[in-house]
C-alpha cells in the first residue's frame, strides 16, 4: 500500500496534469477553426481539402485532451476515496513502476491486457 506522503506527491503531480490538460483544451478550443467553407468561387479544391484535415486533426485533438482530463479527475477521485493505487478492476495494487509512467493508470497489467484482448476479440 502506498504510504500517504506517495499518495500526496502522486496527487500534487495529478493536479498539476489535469491544470495542464485543462491549459490545453482552452488553448484547443481558441484555435479551433470552426466550419469549413465549402464556396468554390473563394477557396481552391486543394485549400478546401487541407482547412477539412486540419480540422479533423484539431477535433482529434480535442477528443484526446477531453479523454485525458477524465482520466485525470478519476485519478483525483480515487485518491479522495482512498482507492488510489489499486486496480479499477480486481482491487490489487498497482505497480509503482505503471504509476510513475502514468499516475492515472486505471488498471493493473494484467488487466489491461484481459480488457485490449476483450476489445480485439
Amino acid at each position: 500500500m502506498l504510504a500517504s506522503h506517495e499518495i500526496e506527491r502522486y496527487r500534487t503531480l495529478l493536479e498539476q496534469q489535469l491544470a495542464d490538460a485543462l491549459e490545453a483544451l482552452e488553448t484547443a478550443k481558441a484555435t479551433d477553426t470552426g466550419t469549413v467553407k465549402l464556396d468554390q468561387t473563394r477557396v481552391g479544391r486543394l485549400s478546401r481539402m487541407d482547412a477539412l484535415q486540419q480540422q479533423a486533426m484539431a477535433q482529434g485533438l480535442r477528443e484526446r485532451l477531453l479523454r485525458n482530463r477524465r482520466r485525470l479527475e478519476a485519478a483525483l477521485d480515487r485518491v479522495r476515496g482512498g482507492k488510489f493505487g489499486l486496480c479499477c478492476r480486481c482491487g490489487d495494487e498497482l505497480d509503482l513502476e505503471r504509476l510513475e509512467a502514468d499516475p492515472a493508470v486505471p488498471f493493473c497489467a494484467d488487466c489491461q491486457d484481459e480488457i485490449e484482448e476483450q476489445r480485439r476479440g
